[in-house]
């Protein structure tokens, strides 16, 4: 082995040590997010709801709808998940639980509660993204845990690359009739190829949840270094209104207009400006297809008045502004569908193993180094006559 590859094995090896179990539960539960919708239709039938030819309740009879259940509590954000999907209030109680409360989007028919923190895959998701610390430590942690996992990747494909030609075929297959310590030496090196790039998405769009720079970074190389103002733009109500009693009615006629404006959405996610912050705007977002979230025109509306202060069809979005909204859809996989979650399904099972097999690896030749000691040979010392 030549110095640079002992070098880069050295810094494989360390590296996967001190990042190896974060990367582990990371992607663990990465693995079971990706079919949470799925399975969550199979298991929950308050998730659906059949389709009839009249519009969606008002934003103001949803809030009132889950404010029967709890009185003295606040409201959060609203979303509309779809024709034959329940509409969404998420509740704060009195008692300071945050609960999702699932009304018929055409009745305002209670359906369910929950306590968000005790469904399972909103708990999966906090593993996943802060390891259950507070957020700000946690996501620091995966974060770096994760640009480690990079450059884990890359130094994997410098170590895996074949010197010759007539080892790559070896290179690129598991020898399953070998004992099992050959067995797991190429699990992790062949299964670590053929999974390299679509980790490295993986691991790449995962930054760009954890940090800003990084989706900072996307959306100026995307866009060749050019920042557009009209998308970084953040318009503010106006705050000489804010004496004005509270209009039940403007969140109700902000979401009629993005309703008309952009007839094609299917789910649209509202959340309205906090009172005491006076500068604060209305947002509401209309998704294009149902639970799919790249494609959206966004819109943000004075608090006071209902006036619309900022619109931005998808349409006119730049490239980075494109690519940043679909990060989620990628990372996930569902931007490709049922199949691309199937593929970032098996990517991230095959990253949880890596530690694994990585560590047996490890082990192995240690051991090996234990057993067989290095014999030192000495001259032999003829006596003087």
């Amino acid at each position: 082995m030549t110095p640079f590859k002992k070098t880069i094995l050295f810094l494989h090896r360390w590296l996967g040590f001190i990042s190896g179990l974060v990367v582990f539960i990371v992607s663990v539960t990465g693995c079971l997010f990706v079919f949470q919708d799925e399975l969550q239709d199979a298991f929950k039938s308050y998730r659906h709801v059949k389709v009839e030819q009249r519009s969606f309740i008002k934003p103001s009879e949803l809030k009132q709808a889950a404010l029967k259940q709890f009185p003295k509590g606040t409201t959060g954000f609203m979303a509309y998940y779809g024709k034959d999907r329940p509409a969404l209030v998420m509740v704060t109680t009195a008692q300071k639980t945050n609960r999702y409360v699932y009304i018929n989007p055409y009745s305002g028919k209670y359906l369910h509660d929950e306590d968000i923190t005790r469904n399972f895959f909103i708990i999966v998701e906090y593993i996943h993204l802060y390891l259950l610390l507070p957020p700000k430590i946690g996501q620091l942690v995966v974060g770096i845990s994760v640009i480690v996992f990079v450059v884990l990747l890359i130094t994997g494909m410098v170590l895996w690359w074949p010197k010759r030609k007539s080892d790559r075929k070896r290179s690129l297959t598991i020898k399953w009739n070998g004992r099992w310590r050959r067995v797991n030496y190429d699990l992790h090196n062949v299964l670590g190829f053929y999974a390299f790039s679509i980790s490295l998405i993986l691991a790449l769009t995962g930054l760009c949840i954890a940090f800003n720079w990084m989706s900072d970074t996307v959306y100026k190389t995307t866009n060749l270094g050019e920042s557009y103002a009209v998308e970084k733009y953040q318009p503010k109500s106006d705050s000489t209104k804010k004496g004005l009693p509270y209009d039940v009615s403007i969140t109700d006629r902000a979401f009629a207009q993005v309703r008309r404006e952009t007839p094609q959405a299917e789910m649209f996610y509202i959340s309205e400006a906090d009172r005491k912050t006076p500068a604060a705007t209305t947002y509401v977002t209309a998704y294009y297809s149902s639970m799919h979230f790249y494609r959206y025109d966004s819109y943000q509306f004075d608090q006071f008045t209902g006036k619309e202060l900022k619109y931005l069809p998808h349409q006119k979005k730049s490239a980075g502004e494109k690519m940043n909204a679909a990060n989620y859809d990628i990372h996930v996989g569902q931007i490709l569908g049922f199949p691309g979650k199937v593929i970032a399904f098996f990517a991230s099972l095959i990253c949880a193993s890596l530690p694994v097999t990585g560590f047996i690896v490890w082990l192995g030749k240690r051991n090996k180094k234990k057993r067989n000691p290095r014999i030192r040979h000495h001259k032999k010392i003829v006596p003087a006559v």
